[in-house]
Parts: C-alpha cells; sequence; structure tokens
C-alpha cells in the first residue's frame, strides 16, 4: 500500500520539522499532541493538506505514523496511540535520553548497553511494524540537508522487512541514504548514535553534521 497520509505524534521541533517535510513531499499530515490547541499556529500556517488531532487519531489516520516525542514519553505515546498502531508502520524517531543534563558534552540515558528504547516500544505496541530512523541527527538537518552534493547516510533497523522499505522511500526523498542494521536490536548501536552526534554540538555549538558510511 502506498504511503498518503501520515500522522506524527509529537509538538516539538523534530515533530514540526519532519511535518513539514512529508507535506512539502506531497503528503497529508495530521500532527498531534496530548493538547492539540497546542499545534493551533502551526496548522493556521501548514496550508490545507494539514490537521491537527491526538495521539490515538494520527495513529488512526496515518498509512505510517511518526513518534517524535521525548524519550522519557514514547512510552506513553504509543499507550495513547492505543491499538490504532497494529499492523502500520512506525518510524520511532526517539532517543533514550534522560533529565539529566549531559555530563563534559555527553548526554546521559536512561536505558543499558544491552536493551533499547524501540524494543521497549515494539514490546508495548508487538504489532505495530517499528523502524528506527531520523535519531541521529538533529532536526535542521532531519529533510533533504545540504552537503555540497554529498548524501549523508540514516541508520534504520526494525523486524519487519516491508517497513524498512517503506521507510527507505521515505529517506529517499528526504535526501538520504540508508544503512539497515538489522532488526530491533540494532537500536542498541543506532540510539547511542545520538550521544556521538550531539558531542560537538554541546562542546563546540557545532549542529550542522550528519553521518556518512564509505565503502571501498
Amino acid at each position: 500500500m502506498a504511503i498518503r497520509k501520515v500522522g506524527i505524534i509529537g509538538s516539538g521541533a523534530v515533530g514540526e520539522t519532519l511535518a513539514d517535510g512529508f507535506l512539502k513531499h506531497g503528503y497529508e499530515v495530521l500532527r498531534a499532541s496530548r493538547d492539540p490547541r497546542a499545534l493551533d499556529e502551526w496548522r493556521a500556517r501548514a496550508g490545507e493538506r494539514a490537521s491537527v488531532g491526538t495521539p490515538a487519531e494520527a495513529a488512526a489516520f496515518g498509512d505510517a505514523v511518526v513518534l517524535a516525542v521525548k524519550g522519557t514519553g514514547a512510552e506513553n505515546a504509543v499507550r495513547l496511540a492505543g491499538n490504532a498502531l497494529a499492523g502500520k508502520l512506525v518510524i520511532d524517531a526517539t532517543n533514550p535520553i534522560s533529565d539529566e543534563p549531559p555530563e563534559n558534552g555527553v548526554l546521559r540515558y536512561f536505558t543499558a548497553m544491552n536493551g533499547s528504547l524501540m524494543e521497549r516500544l515494539q514490546t508495548l505496541a508487538p504489532s505495530a511494524r517499528f523502524v528506527k530512523a531520523f535519531s541521529c541527527v538533529g532536526s535542521s538537518q532531519m529533510v533533504n540537508p545540504d552537503f555540497g552534493g554529498e548524501r549523508p547516510t540514516m541508520f534504520i533497523c526494525g523486524n519487519d522487512a516491508g517497513a524498512k522499505e517503506e521507510t527507505t522511500t521515505i529517506l529517499d526523498q528526504f535526501g538520504w541514504d540508508t544503512e539497515d542494521v538489522g532488526g530491533v536490536e540494532g537500536a542498541r548501536a543506532i540510539e547511542p548514535l545520538a550521544i556521538l552526534w550531539c558531542a560537538p554540538g554541546f562542546l563546540r555549538n557545532q549542529w550542522t553534521h550528519a553521518y556518512r558510511v564509505l565503502r571501498r
């Protein structure tokens, strides 16, 4: 099934950037917050293909759903979305960032190395087709970033091959090459990349970089 409609759960910068990106590429978007009125300003400028609602409404609306909330709120967001996530591609853009401040430029996570936030989310919604993506770069570079003609690499993982193909198509539209690192357990490797990505920002105020895989 071709993806035409996307539900985006998240009222912050990542949710807004991705919502605008999907609109730019011709999708219909319903962006969600626990209080949809918080998104009225975005809705007013986003155009006729944009709407707002609750997490459950976004999950029901979308052919695919993007989870773009703080890591500490991700599990609750999945609960609020409910059974409407069943069978759907869910692009997980979250990271398990703790509420504690970084230590010498290094983010603190509430997960351990042998587990990941995405694995927790997949357990909460076992019939959803989770794919980790957009989690290893800042929001300013998520949609068609300009690196002088070089396409950066987005790392993805998930248990459903079809869902990863759908995500790869979206990433191609958004200007990214894709590197598939396997099943849901691959999130144990992908989520810590945000720690590495953020370190130059915290240490030297450098926030406009991305990863690229090189082969010979």
